[in-house]
């Protein structure tokens, strides 16, 4: 934190910059430890399971409105801690993006909480109002890299940025077809490969990269447990703060698990 302050833009004005009551370590914990518990109420966990059974661990435990005003103090630190959590390259990563819906389809008109940054686009499963969480993960199940943009953002526009630091082969379905991506991967030193469409020409894939391709469902798979089981994805946000830490309290709670999905492969096979 000290570090991180330094580093600040000041305004010119004087001020005070008082110590609060709770550190920003604690309150980052009680977020964090809200997404590993699986429970989708955070005020009872708050006043409930906190308030009561960790009171000594928090000696200095702010009541439950004060908590909601300083949490987003501690966006740019979680954010940060993320950044070191989070999964190293191990040559066999998969891509994919998901939809984050922030309203139903008849409430677009009047919405206002995202006005202005959120969008309206399309995924699979057809039109949303919302942004597009991208992610990158690894054969071992964890999260490479992430990044978030409003729902309008073709996936194909942010591979190169998010795979920065990435080697040998990524994974990815065939909506992130595009021969000036696959083009400059390679330059990077990284081969994309991605599946096919109906119309187009049969490609001769390795027997390998066939079988990757299959394993697909690891990122399908992380992205339907972010959003079902800790409620990465709701309509209930009152602000884009709100909205941030939820989404980064809920990545780096699953940075966290001990027990990831992953793939088993072999020496010889990695």
């Amino acid at each position: 934190m000290p570090q991180w302050q330094k580093y600040l833009i000041e305004s010119g004005e004087r001020q005070r910059l008082r110590q609060g009551r709770m550190s920003s370590s604690e309150i980052m914990t009680i977020i964090i430890a809200f997404y590993l518990s699986y429970q989708r109420n955070f005020k009872h966990f708050y006043i409930g399971f906190i308030g009561i059974y960790h009171k000594k661990d928090f000696p200095n435990l702010l009541s439950y409105p004060r908590f909601l005003e300083v949490m987003p103090t501690i966006l740019v630190p979680l954010s940060s801690f993320f950044t070191h959590v989070k999964g190293q390259p191990t040559g066999i990563e998969f891509i994919d993006s998901t939809s984050l819906k922030v309203c139903h389809k008849l409430r677009i008109p009047r919405h206002k909480i995202f006005k202005g940054t959120a969008a309206r686009g399309k995924g699979t499963m057809g039109w949303f109002y919302g942004f597009k969480l991208h992610l990158i993960v690894n054969h071992l199940g964890e999260i490479v890299a992430a990044k978030l943009t409003p729902a309008n953002i073709d996936d194909r526009t942010l591979v190169r940025d998010c795979s920065k630091g990435l080697f040998n082969k990524s994974y990815a379905d065939k909506g992130y077809i595009s021969r000036a991506l696959t083009e400059n991967l390679k330059l990077d030193g990284i081969t994309l490969i991605q599946g096919q469409r109906r119309n187009m020409m049969p490609k001769l894939l390795a027997a390998w990269d066939r079988e990757m391709l299959s394993k697909r469902f690891i990122i399908k798979t992380i992205n339907d447990q972010l959003k079902n089981i800790t409620q990465i994805e709701h309509s209930r946000h009152r602000s884009l703060h709100g909205f941030m830490l939820n989404l980064l309290g809920d990545l780096v709670a699953y940075c966290l698990k001990p027990n990831k999905l992953s793939l088993k492969l072999s020496n010889t096979e990695k």
